[in-house]
């Protein structure tokens, strides 16, 4: 069992934001183009990914538990659960040089990005004592979350590292004076911010394949039906 909070989608792409952006043209370049691009640098995009650990909580009943999860098969119970929160957060910088002749300007962005899982929570039911068998197969199932989180962040730092030097190819962005830094802005919140928690998201495929009917049934059959044991008393108790 997982679950997974990504901050709120940025609004969508708007569709007139790509023709704001003035192309240069590939052949020879004009006196301002070779000034942008010979003087104020390439752009660049640098990745960073940032693991924060694990804990491990068993202050919560099974019941809590199956709260705190929230939507669930009628009927089911939570006995663990894997909670992982990423944040994404984008900084931009940059030089800027501005052509009062021909009224336009160019931007070589830096943007820094970084992708970042909170300490991520392990939970155990408060009903499996720390040790016994239940505990360590309700802990391996977990773990095996957790790993797949683990798993998950570099490669989605390959990826979005890859979508950014396609968009910006090291070249220097042009616009009309004064609009370069918003229409770069407006882009980071409307393209790649949603773009990279889409990215993000994808996680939860790979978590829904480890909670299958037949791990559940697994689970409910172990240490010589321990677990059945363990919870059947409690159905009757709704304690937190």
């Amino acid at each position: 069992m997982t679950w997974l909070r990504v901050p709120a989608r940025a609004p969508a792409l708007l569709l007139g934001l790509a023709l704001a952006w003035v192309h240069a043209p590939a052949s020879a370049r004009t006196a301002f183009q070779a000034r942008c691009e010979d003087t104020i640098g390439e752009s660049v995009s640098a990745m960073t990914t940032r693991q924060n650990g694990y804990r491990v909580d068993n202050t919560f009943s099974y019941h809590g538990l199956t709260r705190l999860k929230g939507e669930r098969a009628p009927g089911s119970y939570v006995l663990g659960l894997t909670r992982a929160e990423s944040r994404v957060a984008i900084g931009v910088r940059g030089r800027m040089l501005r052509d009062p002749a021909s009224g336009y300007e160019c931007v070589a962005p830096h943007l820094e990005v970084n992708l970042t899982y909170l300490p991520i929570i392990v939970y155990v039911g408060r009903e499996f004592a720390p040790g016994s068998c239940a505990y360590k197969e309700i802990l391996a199932h977990e773990l095996r979350h957790l790993k797949v989180y683990l798993d998950f962040l570099p490669g989605a730092e390959k990826t979005v590292s890859a979508a950014l030097a396609r968009r910006f190819q090291g070249k220097p962005l042009y616009a009309l004076a004064g609009q370069a830094r918003d229409l770069l802005q407006r882009e980071i919140d409307t393209r790649w911010v949603p773009y990279i928690q889409n990215e993000m998201s994808k996680v939860e495929r790979l978590q829904a394949a480890i909670d299958t009917p037949q791990e559940y049934a697994r689970l409910g059959k172990v240490c010589a039906g321990e677990v059945q044991s363990l919870i059947r008393p409690a159905k009757r108790k709704n304690n937190t």
